[in-house]
């Protein structure tokens, strides 16, 4: 029987679905890592990329992640990487107004 996500796809808000697609995209961040957050297992992913993308877009998508490159599953990561995102990345708050 097949596990059934535990946020179903019309209880999604659009900035859920925006940002389970920009975790999807990042090589860094591993599918388990959005099934933690968002309930969603890689099927459940792959369908909502298939279903939110442009063909052309999903198709890049499921190469990158098929290739050797992608570290989107924690099996297959390097045991050296123990976080879902570049030490050097910026951190943002969304409470704070950018003054130029």
């Amino acid at each position: 029987m097949e596990k059934e996500a535990l946020v179903k796809p019309a209880m999604l808000k659009p900035e859920d679905i925006d940002r389970i697609i920009e975790m999807a995209w990042e090589d860094r961040t591993p599918f388990e890592a959005i099934e933690a957050q968002f309930g969603y297992a890689e099927s459940d992913v792959i369908a909502l990329m298939r279903r939110e993308l442009k063909p052309g877009s999903f198709r890049l998508w499921r190469k990158r992640v098929n290739s050797g490159v992608s570290q989107k599953h924690a099996a297959r990561r390097n045991p050296e990487i123990d976080r879902f995102r570049c030490s050097r990345q910026r951190v943002i708050s969304n409470n704070k107004i950018s003054k130029r």
